[in-house]
């Protein structure tokens, strides 16, 4: 069957923006001597919100805790800053999402970022009025990888977690949305994610008949 909700990641998925957190991140970092190298990020802080990424440095003694407020806001201006002059609109994103609407799918966004983040990139990339739900990391207690954010997404869609694919990138995610009990099908980046990968899920969901209730 064709599950009845796709639930997208945002950054990595939706957005190009995994190297604009971490560039706006690592600005704000380097102000107190406490940047994350490129490969440390992919291996540990990949798909993390910027407040559990604060926590772990802090807990190695890489960043006084009582900086975690500033950074965060020195974080936030400088994606705002970033998205501003990079974040366009993706014809194939907007075409995919109109067909699986045709097709009878809701769609909807979970993201770890914040909401203020999240609504100005997909408002930027005309994906914003498109979406039957979108759930940030202040709309949940625990971000990814706990499975909060799909279970809440489930919930403001009226369907079960059983009945809906989730799209993600990163291990997080994909721990997330397994953990909820979705089906996730992954990608590796936005230049995945348009109307040809329909033909890829339908395939996918063949071999895993029954997956979708």
């Amino acid at each position: 069957m064709w599950p009845k909700a796709v639930i997208f990641d945002m950054d990595g998925v939706l957005i190009d923006a995994r190297n604009w957190h971490y560039e706006a991140l690592n600005e704000a970092l380097a102000l107190f001597g406490a940047e994350i190298p490129y490969q440390e990020h992919l291996d540990r802080f990949d798909g993390l919100p910027t407040r559990v990424k604060l926590r772990l440095l802090s807990a190695e003694g890489r960043l006084d805790k009582h900086l975690h407020d500033l950074v965060e806001e020195v974080k936030q201006e400088r994606t705002m800053r970033i998205a501003a002059s990079k974040n366009l609109p993706n014809l194939d994103h907007l075409i995919l999402i109109g067909r699986l609407k045709h097709m009878g799918s809701k769609v909807g966004v979970a993201t770890n970022s914040i909401r203020l983040t999240s609504q100005f990139m997909l408002e930027s990339a005309g994906l914003l009025g498109e979406l039957d739900c979108l759930v940030t990391n202040e709309d949940v207690v625990q971000g990814k990888p706990d499975p909060e954010i799909y279970l809440k997404a489930c919930s403001l869609l009226g369907l079960s977690p059983e009945e809906c694919l989730a799209i993600e990138d990163s291990p997080n995610g994909i721990r997330s949305a397994e953990s909820a009990g979705l089906t996730v099908f992954s990608v590796k980046s936005p230049d995945e994610v348009g109307i040809s990968i329909l033909d890829k899920i339908k395939s996918w969901v063949q071999t895993e008949e029954g997956k979708f209730e």
